[in-house]
């Protein structure tokens, strides 16, 4: 009993020291409260429970960020397809509660799709309700991008064609950040748009970059999943006559991530998710839609929402999460999905 008091105080006095001078190391940190034998989890539930020791560590992690944000410089990126603008704006309701949950992620950098609908003016007044008054809108037509920041943006680039939806380039944080809404209807032309994207990076000559959005693709890190989705590759053939193909030569198609791989950008989910649990499209919102049901809902699903972050940025990714849980379920067909990174003090 005594030793294992003294190795209490030790571990308190480990982190409180730590805090003090402001060097919170996610390592450090989750050997000082775990055992070194215990990964650092990626949970989807947003409410942890005390009583498993996985998620109270979680919990205790994330307070932790949240009070040395300012102090380290740690910041938090959320991407979210919110769905056709909800409804052009006729849906009130998941606005209002798409809101909220965002509110209550306070992430320091979002990145979103789909604003059909939407003027500037209508996106700072919803990003000043989650703590953002900072704002792009790549355009009003369409499907429009954004990016919403607490820290001021720079504006890189507004690249309408040759894309499907458009580019959208900022700076924030002293990062590049790309905003993606790659075609949902071809591969071929996916393909085009990742080369288009990967020379403009290659020829900023930046370390410091995030590739993020809806890339509409799948990653060949999860082809071991996905080659078993049979359906799933029946349903992205498309009609018989149709120019276009989400598949290539019959086959779920892993190109365009791969381009973005040989950037180089590296997958922040790649050993902090399972593949099985990484799923970030559909949400149970699509089930009596377009011919969705549940059991359709349930076994197509697929990744194909993205954070890639520069190599010089991926060392400093300490969390990753897909928040593909009840409390989403309803807010978007598709789910959100958020990487903390530690950029020094």
């Amino acid at each position: 009993m005594r030793n294992l008091i003294l190795v209490l105080i030790a571990v308190i006095f480990f982190g409180a020291n730590s805090l003090a001078q402001g060097n919170l190391d996610k390592n450090l940190w989750c050997t000082a409260i775990t055992s070194p034998e215990l990964p650092m989890p990626v949970t989807s539930d947003d409410q942890a429970s005390l009583n498993d020791p996985y998620e109270a560590q979680e919990q205790c992690f994330a307070r932790a960020l949240e009070t040395n944000k300012q102090a380290q410089k740690t910041i938090k990126v959320m991407t979210y397809n919110i769905w056709n603008g909800f409804d052009w704006g006729k849906d009130t309701e998941r606005k209002a509660n798409l809101i909220e949950w965002v509110k209550k992620q306070k992430p320091d950098v979002l990145a979103l799709q789909e604003l059909c609908g939407y003027t500037e003016d209508q996106l700072k007044e919803d990003a000043m309700q989650w703590g953002h008054q900072y704002v792009q809108l790549l355009k009003t037509k369409g499907y429009p991008t954004a990016l919403t920041s607490n820290q001021p943006i720079r504006l890189k680039e507004k690249s309408i064609k040759p894309f499907w939806h458009g580019l959208l380039h900022c700076e924030t944080y002293g990062i590049d950040f790309y905003i993606v809404h790659l075609s949902p209807a071809d591969s071929d032309f996916r393909l085009k748009e990742a080369k288009l994207i990967t020379e403009k990076i290659d020829n900023s000559n930046s370390d410091s970059y995030i590739i993020l959005g809806d890339f509409n693709s799948h990653s060949p890190f999860d082809a071991n999943w996905l080659e078993n989705k049979d359906e799933l590759r029946a349903k992205l053939l498309g009609k018989k006559k149709s120019k276009y193909s989400n598949l290539r030569n019959g086959e779920f198609d892993y190109s365009v991530i791969s381009e973005f791989l040989a950037c180089p950008a590296i997958d922040v989910c790649l050993n902090r998710t399972e593949t099985k649990d990484a799923f970030t499209f559909p949400t149970k919102a699509l089930i009596g839609k377009y011919s969705a049901t549940k059991k359709s809902v349930e076994r197509d699903r697929e990744r194909i929402d993205y954070i890639l972050a520069s190599p010089k940025l991926a060392k400093m990714c300490n969390k990753v999460q897909i928040y593909n849980q009840e409390a989403t379920r309803f807010l978007s067909d598709h789910y959100p999905m958020t990487a903390v990174f530690y950029l020094g003090q």
